[in-house]
């Protein structure tokens, strides 16, 4: 909603300005700016910077520049007269050196809870056993995010981010689906798509795999890409051509449409009609649980599944991906994407890519016979329990670690 010319502006005057990022960060920017040597700072504000994307830069700032002391997380907490889809979180900040931080989490909205609360944040003692304050150190590291959780599960992700590779860098691919800008014109009953064959493919989305496995409801997008990658020409296609002069008004009048008239009937990403012919873990955003699914192209006849912008997905040419699954489902995606993504209204969490290619795991050749064939049968089954058996096998982990990783599930 903010101009063109003044956002111009914000980002030549602003470092922090970064991808989508609200207004709120160039204010955070400004104001730790003109801190004084030992000035504070406390803020009352959205928690979102502390973890997403779009906060790498002004959470960079903090670790070079200043000490983060304390951060009260309010996830959870009904701070407000209404209920709110994000929530709020205090912290102060110091224009000094320092690398220890106090962290309280959803403290009772309450006069004398909170009194005791600010006492503790505040005394020049370390805080006591039960007093709801923790001492952290190592929150800030650079342009990561902050990672404020039970400490058992942040000790146990930076032990699993020590020990073994990231996602992808074993073999595994992330990715999220179609985005179109106009859904009620490319998606529609996939059998009345008036269009031809070819430029057609059947759409999984989160409504389709809700039950933990793939009931296709039999929606279909229209797919103006050719196999080179590159949007096909009208003239060859008159189905396609009628069908998309028909919504033209629609589809033309999106921004990506605008930027580029010729392309107008681009969708705004490219389809690779490839990717929808190769099995797959179809993941959905928003969720409570990890909820992994997966989908064989061999489970409907002539029909792929291509997913919708709601869904991340995860393919390999290393990983057995039924294997995977089971990893992912034992906990271990979870306690990953907890750690790092923003918590929504519920206890939701957002499993996008950006998290799920933090989470770790070994290169599937150094996985021993007998754990693949275990890791197998428990996704196949979808078998909680055998796949936590090896699970833990598989990472080596302690009991204490098993009871971090089984808390963040609970």
């Amino acid at each position: 909603m903010i101009a063109d010319a003044l956002m111009a502006e914000y980002r030549a005057r602003y470092s922090t300005i970064y991808d989508r990022a609200d207004l709120y960060v160039p204010f955070i920017e400004l104001s730790l700016r003109l801190l004084a040597r030992n000035g504070r700072l406390g803020f009352i504000c959205s928690d979102r910077w502390m973890k997403n994307r779009y906060g790498g830069p002004l959470r960079q700032l903090v670790a070079d520049d200043f000490h983060l002391k304390i951060v009260v997380d309010m996830v959870d907490t009904p701070a407000f007269h209404v209920d709110v889809v994000a929530y709020p979180a205090i912290t102060v900040i110091e224009r000094c050196e320092g690398d220890t931080i106090r962290v309280a989490h959803r403290p009772p909205v309450e006069t004398g809870a909170l009194s005791v609360l600010a006492r503790s944040l505040l005394a020049p003692t370390p805080p006591t056993t039960g007093s709801g304050v923790e001492e952290r150190c190592g929150v800030t590291a650079g342009a990561e995010p902050w990672m404020l959780g039970s400490s058992d599960g942040i000790a146990l992700v930076r032990r699993l981010e020590r020990a073994f590779p990231s996602l992808e860098e074993a073999g595994c691919k992330v990715g999220i689906g179609v985005a179109t800008g106009a859904d009620r014109a490319f998606i529609g009953p996939f059998d009345q798509l008036d269009v031809e064959r070819s430029r057609k493919l059947p759409l999984a989305m989160t409504r389709d795999i809700d039950r933990g496995s793939v009931a296709w409801r039999g929606l279909g997008v229209v797919n103006p890409f050719g196999p080179d990658g590159r949007l096909v020409d009208l003239a060859d296609f008159p189905k396609l051509r009628r069908y998309l002069e028909a919504r033209r008004a629609e589809i033309a009048g999106r921004h990506v449409a605008q930027k580029n008239p010729a392309n107008w009937y681009r969708t705004i990403d490219r389809i690779y009609p490839e990717m929808a012919a190769r099995p797959k873990l179809l993941i959905p955003d928003i969720k409570g649980e990890a909820h992994i699914v997966f989908e064989n192209e061999g489970l409907y006849p002539h029909h792929n599944l291509y997913p919708h912008h709601n869904l991340y997905f995860v393919t390999s040419d290393r990983w057995d991906l039924h294997a995977l699954q089971a990893v992912l489902l034992s906990g271990v995606a979870r306690l990953f994407v907890a750690s790092y993504s923003t918590k929504m209204r519920g206890g939701y969490l957002r499993f996008q890519a950006q998290y799920l290619r933090r989470i770790r795991v070994p290169h599937w050749s150094n996985v021993p016979a007998r754990l693949k064939t275990a890791l197998i049968a428990a996704g196949q089954r979808d078998d909680a329990k055998a796949a936590s058996r090896a699970v833990v096998q598989l990472y080596g982990l302690t009991p204490d670690e098993m009871a971090a990783l089984n808390g963040t599930t609970t």
